[in-house]
């Protein structure tokens, strides 16, 4: 694959931005989170691109002739791989794992973002939170066991929570 290549593929998929930082490694982002890192290695000028993937994905990936943990993310802990060589990730493989990538971080997304750049927001797209579907089967809407106890200890568990993520939105840290 090339850098042109791995470019177009990564603006293929929905809601994308990109940015060349970091000594020239083009970064490509959904909703302002990293996705996708792709640079030119200086010695043999082969792409280097780094991705997000799943717990069991990074355990069979880093095992593999051609991809290694991705150095600084991995070693602080982050499931993120580099292919280094199509050895044993081919060009569509790859391609897999970045639209993999992009879906995890744009589900890892605060829904209030996913719903500004169109994704939804867990409404028909990407995976809702297993907490919501939980609630909405555990507590009735009407009759006498709406009136339960149970009810408001779960607006008082979600209250803190939906607190400090506006608190956290106003300094302007992202989450």
């Amino acid at each position: 694959m090339t850098l042109a290549e791995y470019n177009r593929y990564c603006r293929s998929l929905p809601h994308t931005t990109t940015v060349v930082q970091w000594g020239g490694a083009h970064v490509w982002k959904v909703g302002g989170k990293v996705f996708a890192i792709a640079r030119e290695n200086d010695d043999d000028r082969a792409l280097h691109v780094t991705f997000k993937c799943s717990d069991m994905s990074y355990e069979l990936l880093q095992e593999m002739p051609g991809c290694r943990p991705a150095p600084y993310l991995a070693s602080r802990g982050m499931k993120w791989i580099q292919r280094i060589s199509a050895e044993a990730l081919d060009d569509q493989g790859l391609k897999d794992y970045l639209s993999a990538s992009h879906r995890l971080v744009a589900e890892g997304l605060p829904k209030r973002v996913q719903q500004e750049i169109g994704l939804g927001g867990g409404t028909g797209q990407g995976r809702a939170p297993q907490k919501a579907k939980a609630h909405a089967k555990a507590t009735p809407k009407s009759g006498p066991e709406a009136k339960s106890k149970s009810k408001p200890a779960v607006k008082a568990e979600a209250t803190p929570r939906a607190s400090r993520t506006r608190a956290i939105t106003r300094n302007g840290a992202a989450r």
